[in-house]
């Protein structure tokens, strides 16, 4: 048998309702009279019965997070901050992958685990802004990434535009002035790689220079070999670049391998700026500049919106929160000295 509300009452010599006020964290208990409690609790080993709480409420519990690939840095850490965030609030997170595909964003968005879970942090790529408008599932669902959508859900995302206009300004204020951008595509422009190619141009347009339009590279996708494959075939058409801006750090250090097996150096010949600043950024052999979203700060906050809205269970007045990011400038854009 576990220790008991009514264990802790007897130990601390007071009410079960006392220790239950306590254990719920409810303001009116005196400091004096908390911290005999929390002593009886330390002692007796207490742990809450969290499933029994939640299923007075109404509740599982549980709250499901959504992301597009778990294999990619940036959204493993950031999996790693929600379930962080959410056990502060006794919540346990389960995890979904939906590998990029539309059908399989709006599966997990119509609430196919509906009787499972409380609310949804989802992470879409490829979701439309009428899939959205079209969702049944009445649960709770707070938005994640730089995708724009009109829909009337809570959105946490950096500012895109921003972000990429800082890291090519630094790009150009150290004198470069053929600045690729590796990792453009063909779809809709409120995609996140629309966005930054924005950054990239305003940032041209805000220096007196006018943006390189042959030194943008579409991609097949955001991985390694992509970075790779679009750097080989900018050096092969004779489009040297002296800088590199990635859609994220995965695209740059692709394009900084092929540059080593030509015999180009970082920063020297080329400098290479990336985006999301994951943790093999900050080790790389010549560490990578990059764009540093809070993660920390992405994760708590569409945690707080999702228990939020679980606990008034009332239709959303969607917000668009849009947490800080960082320029953290490494070695691949200025040159290391001594």
């Amino acid at each position: 048998m576990g220790v008991s509300l009514k264990d802790v009452a007897q130990r601390a010599g007071v009410s079960v309702k006392t220790v239950s006020n306590v254990v719920n964290n409810y303001v009116h208990v005196s400091p004096r009279t908390r911290a005999r409690v929390q002593r009886a609790i330390d002692e007796l080993g207490y742990r809450p019965n969290l499933v029994a709480r939640h299923l007075r409420n109404g509740r599982t519990g549980i709250i499901a997070l959504a992301v597009p690939e778990l294999g990619n840095p940036y959204f493993s850490e950031v999996a790693g901050a929600v379930i962080d965030a959410a056990a502060r609030h006794d919540y346990t997170v389960l995890l979904d992958h939906t590998a990029g595909l539309r059908e399989k964003e709006i599966l997990v968005c119509q609430g196919f685990r509906a009787q499972i879970i409380d609310g949804l942090i989802l992470s879409p790529i490829r979701m439309a802004t009428e899939d959205l408008l079209g969702r049944t599932d009445t649960s709770p669902l707070v938005l994640l990434g730089e995708r724009e959508y009109d829909a009337p859900f809570d959105h946490i995302a950096i500012d895109n535009v921003a972000a990429a206009r800082a890291a090519v300004q630094h790009l150009l204020d150290t004198g470069r002035r053929r600045v690729a951008f590796l990792g453009a595509r063909h779809e809709s422009a409120r995609e996140p790689a629309h966005l930054r190619l924005r950054g990239w141009r305003e940032a041209h347009t805000a220096a007196g220079l006018r943006p390189p339009e042959p030194l943008v590279m579409a991609t097949d996708g955001y991985d390694r070999q992509d970075g790779a494959v679009a750097m080989a075939a900018l050096l092969d058409r004779g489009e040297r670049p002296d800088a590199v801006f990635a859609f994220n750090d995965l695209v740059a250090l692709g394009a900084m391998r092929v540059l080593a097996r030509r015999g180009l150096r970082v920063p020297q010949d080329i400098a290479v700026a990336g985006f999301d600043d994951i943790e093999e950024a900050r080790y790389a052999a010549v560490a990578l500049t990059t764009i540093a979203p809070d993660k920390r700060a992405i994760a708590q906050i569409a945690v707080d919106c999702v228990v939020e809205r679980i606990a008034a269970r009332t239709a959303p007045v969607p917000r668009r929160i849009l947490p800080g990011f960082e320029l953290v400038v490494r070695e691949s854009t200025v040159e290391r000295r001594g």
